[in-house]
């Protein structure tokens, strides 16, 4: 990561919630609770605030995040709900229970955030604090736990301070957390299937819909698979045309996914995007999941993917990039 900012540690109350609100406007990086953990949070409609949040954390690939919305209104601008979905979000929310529903017509969540997916993990949570936030600030924001990647999920002000000082622009201290654990995540893409124990027990869930819950396997994907939520692997948009990756030059009939300033020798490309030609990874990572679906629109037989080194988001940018070019039935 970059030099980061000056990390502010803030009591909560009214002026700390308008800090929040203006440093997710201008794209930075706000610590506050929920009732389960302490959510790092982003603009969720801001591709380079999102590629921030995962360079802060330090994030392995681009697992898809949570969006979190003040009420089921906002939820229903950028999710379909159906009856049991419905049904969920009526018994549990406010509260600990995220739904990963598909995505509206007219969702505003930037393709980093949901990892490219027609899917969007969507969540109302039960904090004073995290709602005054997110009524606030007026956009939907994605929040995973405010720690760095791998490490004890945080509960307290403290413990996010001592994980991303420096790393994330400001901190919210509401005290400790009372629930503790993440949330529970349920798919609604037909059958309902527990992706993630958490805060609402499964039995809670169960009485609800009445009826049991699927199961889906945690297991390491495939190559072509990523996330479809937080803990849990399933498959994943990739593109139709085939990927060509650490490309030096263009063959006729492709099309270019470059990188940098520099285009590479061959042929004409059948369209070209460039993910940062300022050779800036945040940027890169920001315009990822968007340009390899526009230039799997393009008609080419392949696309040329030019080196981006591995350094920072480089990594989970190479590691989307060979999932993606990898051979599927």
């Amino acid at each position: 990561m970059t030099a980061g900012p000056s990390t502010r540690l803030i009591k909560a109350d009214s002026e700390a919630v308008a800090a929040a609100a203006r440093c997710l406007a201008a794209g930075g990086l706000v610590a506050f609770p929920t009732e389960t953990v302490y959510g790092l949070g982003a603009d969720a409609q801001d591709g380079i605030a999102v590629a921030r949040l995962y360079d802060a954390k330090g994030r392995p690939a681009f697992n898809p995040l949570i969006a979190h919305v003040p009420d089921l209104k906002a939820a229903r601008e950028l999710a379909a709900f159906d009856a049991t979905a419905g049904r969920l979000a009526a018994a549990f929310w406010p509260g600990p229970i995220t739904l990963v529903l598909p995505k509206a017509p007219g969702c505003t969540v930037a393709e980093l955030a949901t990892a490219g997916l027609d899917s969007i993990a969507v969540r109302v949570p039960d904090h004073p604090v995290a709602r005054d936030i997110l009524a606030a600030f007026g956009r939907p924001v994605v929040a995973p736990s405010a720690n760095r990647s791998g490490h004890v999920s945080p509960t307290t002000a403290q413990h996010v301070l001592a994980d991303l000082r420096g790393r994330i622009d400001l901190i919210v201290d509401g005290g400790a957390t009372p629930v503790g654990v993440e949330s529970t995540i349920v798919a609604c893409l037909g059958e309902p299937v527990l992706l993630r124990p958490g805060g609402v027990p499964r039995a809670a869930v169960e009485q609800v819909l009445g009826q049991a819950l699927g199961d889906a396997p945690i297991e390491t994907a495939d190559e072509g698979e990523a996330p479809l939520a937080p803990g849990q692997l399933a498959s994943h948009y990739a593109p139709r045309s085939r990927l060509r990756l650490d490309a030096t030059s263009v063959s006729a009939g492709e099309a270019l996914l470059a990188f940098g300033a520099q285009a590479p020798a061959g042929s004409e490309p059948v369209r070209m995007l460039n993910l940062s030609a300022r050779s800036d990874l945040i940027e890169a990572a920001a315009n990822l999941f968007s340009h390899l679906r526009a230039l799997d629109a393009a008609g080419a037989t392949a696309i040329a993917v030019m080196p981006v080194p591995h350094e920072g988001l480089g990594e989970a940018i190479n590691d989307r990039l060979k999932r993606a070019a990898a051979p599927r039935p």
